[in-house]
């Protein structure tokens, strides 16, 4: 006798932390390692992408290698560099109910992450601000903070009036937010994530800014005076696209 068995349907997961990895071969496993240390104590399904994209260094054999501990784990690989590329892959490809950023340095303590889900928190979209009430910075050089605001003041001139710190990497998106709004991407750089932002008001989400404590990382690679320039001219775009309606289709 034959036996059929009905195909059982895995259940998506409730949560996806998408970490882009540029040159990261030193800080990925330290990441790595804190996301799942946190993910195996929580009570819901969850799994971690990490896109590599245009290393020069050993980062995608890095990442591949902890698949082979973590189940929950996948690697995706991107030839060209940049950010904004890299996490709108992830985004895409994830299956959680909320899509979680994560920057490879996780300057954010991982247990915060709880703070940007129901039932603490309900938004669309969920970032984590420097500048909210309850917000604190650790080791910040004062030149880092100054470019920082001064940065912070156009965008809110300019694009996105009333968010205070649109540039840390820890967001969290809603599934059905997430699908809609990286659609209409199209930087790939730095200022990925104003443009989404501005996506996302333009299309009516609601978006929170989360106070969290900051830790500096002297290893970022934010170049201040070029990266600076760049993204003046891609808030232009921004702001010309936005009068078009470019984000409206």
């Amino acid at each position: 006798m034959v036996l059929y068995l009905e195909p059982v349907a895995l259940k998506p997961p409730f949560l996806s932390i998408i970490i882009p990895a540029h040159n990261e071969e030193t800080r990925l496993p330290r990441a790595l390692g804190q996301a799942f240390v946190f993910l195996e104590n929580q009570d819901y399904a969850s799994e971690v992408i990490v896109v590599e994209n245009g290393s020069e260094d050993q980062t995608l054999e890095v990442a591949q290698k902890f698949t082979h501990h973590f189940p929950s784990l996948r690697v995706l690989h991107e030839d060209q560099p940049g950010k904004g590329r890299a996490i709108r892959r992830g985004i895409l490809e994830a299956c959680g109910e909320y899509r979680f950023i994560a920057d490879a340095d996780f300057s954010m303590p991982i247990e915060e992450v709880t703070r940007f889900l129901p039932p603490t928190c309900q938004s669309d979209i969920m970032i984590a601000s420097r500048e909210a009430p309850g917000a604190v910075r650790y080791g910040e050089p004062l030149y880092r903070h100054f470019t920082g605001r001064v940065f912070n003041l156009l965008i809110r001139t300019l694009v996105l009036p009333g968010l205070q710190d649109t540039q840390c990497g820890f967001k969290c998106f809603r599934a059905a937010a997430a699908q809609d709004i990286f659609r209409f991407q199209t930087l790939p750089g730095w200022s990925f994530d104003v443009e989404l932002l501005a996506i996302a008001r333009r299309r009516g989400y609601t978006i929170s800014e989360i106070g969290i404590p900051w830790y500096y990382n002297a290893g970022s690679k934010v170049n201040v005076l070029r990266d600076s320039t760049r993204m003046f001219f891609d808030l232009l775009t921004i702001r010309r696209n936005t009068r078009r309606g470019v984000y409206d289709a």
